[in-house]
């Protein structure tokens, strides 16, 4: 079981899950929770090998891992708290699992909320996968990590979330980083399913306007998909819950809270 900690409200009040990206941990997260417990209950999760689920590294040592199973771990949290339906929030490569669990089980995703979303990978991306297959073995995963991390988030304003993700980053074993990376070889099919097939569930997605990467494929999709929002922030890289946590707070409260949001730019 991965390791969770909950902030209940009342019953009468929705749950909201959120799930981090490969490397980081719950406390990606620590910006959003007081302003999130105030309206919501709230489950935290930490993904197998990271954060305080390391634990959990000994139980999966022989097994590859997948997309699946990690959707498959915090599902498994819900059926022990006994959370039937939740919003879910994700970051980078967590909006990829939170996509595959509304196929997994949509009856149990009331929305989701895409940061930093991950829906395509451009040339200049999958030659960084291509390199990190290449010398994964041979070169130390930090060095592989922090190349991505700067890549990802070159600018000084990104400057705390691409620390905050090598520090955490730097908690993981290496095995646990390479079968966490070698989940990559699914990356390409998966996303251009999600492209494909829309979900009946609403979806914001919100993206800093210089999160070059991965912004402009977002905007494709939410332009097909009837039921998906975006909001970009200004000035703000892949992480917006960090580079910008007021914000990304009132916009992602809101939409939770009402029933439309227009398309628009903060």
């Amino acid at each position: 079981m991965l390791y969770y900690k909950t902030f209940f409200k009342n019953e009468d009040t929705d749950w909201v899950v959120f799930v981090h990206g490969a490397g980081g941990s719950s406390s990606i997260w620590f910006k959003q929770l007081r302003a999130y417990k105030k309206e919501f209950n709230v489950l935290m999760v930490d993904l197998r090998g990271h954060g305080k689920s390391k634990g959990m590294l000994q139980k999966y040592y022989e097994n590859e891992y997948s997309f699946k199973l990690a959707s498959q771990d915090i599902i498994d949290v819900l059926d022990e708290i006994g959370i039937k339906k939740a919003h879910f929030v994700g970051v980078s490569l967590g909006t990829i699992i939170i996509r595959t669990i509304g196929e997994m089980q949509p009856e149990r995703v009331q929305s989701l909320i895409m940061c930093g979303a991950i829906m395509r990978l451009n040339i200049r991306s999958r030659f960084l996968v291509w390199l990190g297959h290449m010398f994964k073995k041979v070169v130390p995963f930090m060095w592989l990590y922090k190349l991505f991390a700067w890549i990802i988030m070159p600018r000084q304003r990104h400057s705390e979330s691409r620390h905050l993700f090598i520090r955490e980053a730097k908690k993981l074993y290496k095995k646990e980083f390479l079968k966490w990376f070698n989940m990559t070889h699914e990356v390409n099919p998966l996303l251009k399913y999600f492209r494909e097939k829309e979900l009946k569930t609403r979806t914001l997605y919100i993206m800093g306007s210089e999160d070059y990467l991965f912004l402009p494929p977002v905007k494709n999709i939410v332009k097909e998909h009837t039921k998906s929002f975006l909001e970009v922030v200004e000035k703000c890289g892949h992480v917006v819950n960090v580079e910008k946590p007021e914000v990304f707070n009132r916009i992602t409260i809101n939409f939770l809270k009402s029933k439309k949001l227009r398309t628009t730019t903060s």
